[in-house]
């Protein structure tokens, strides 16, 4: 796992837009946030937390961690289009969690309501729905999971 910093932006937005064009096409809406970001934008977010998995020098998978008091907001988990399902954003997705500062008790994300394949992983990482909201011709599903204490850390 690698620190990223505001020094991987390019990087980060490449990945991110490959990634999310698989996510528009499901949800016909080619004006996700994701896609729309700028190289600015992807400076000063990896500023804060954020990580990624790097195969013989090429990042394939990155995810952000914002901290507001006791919440982790989980974002912009990503993985390359051809290294998606091996595995690669349920390891990211632990890592941050397991990263987040003592403080953090609960964690949060969300995703499109067409995005099965991350709704699938969110649920098998214990995330659980808790609303809806309405976002062009679809909706994006808001999940949630309390931080769990095991013997010898977090998990």
């Amino acid at each position: 796992m690698n620190r990223l910093g505001p020094a991987d932006a390019g990087e980060v937005l490449t990945l991110q837009r490959a990634a999310y064009v698989t996510e528009a096409r499901a949800h016909d809406d080619w004006d996700l946030p994701p896609l729309l970001e700028t190289l600015d934008e992807t400076r000063a977010a990896l500023a804060g937390l954020s990580w990624g998995i790097r195969e013989a020098g090429r990042l394939v998978a990155s995810v952000r961690l914002t901290v507001t008091g006791s919440v982790g907001v989980i974002g912009r988990l990503v993985v390359a289009p051809d290294r998606q399902g091996a595995g690669l954003g349920g390891t990211l997705l632990r890592f941050a969690e397991s990263a987040a500062p003592p403080a953090v008790t609960v964690f949060r994300l969300f995703t499109g309501s067409k995005s099965v394949g991350p709704l699938a992983l969110y649920a098998k990482n214990g995330y659980r729905e808790t609303h809806r909201t309405p976002e062009n011709n679809h909706e994006l599903v808001h999940l949630e999971k309390a931080r769990v204490e095991v013997p010898g850390g977090v998990r």
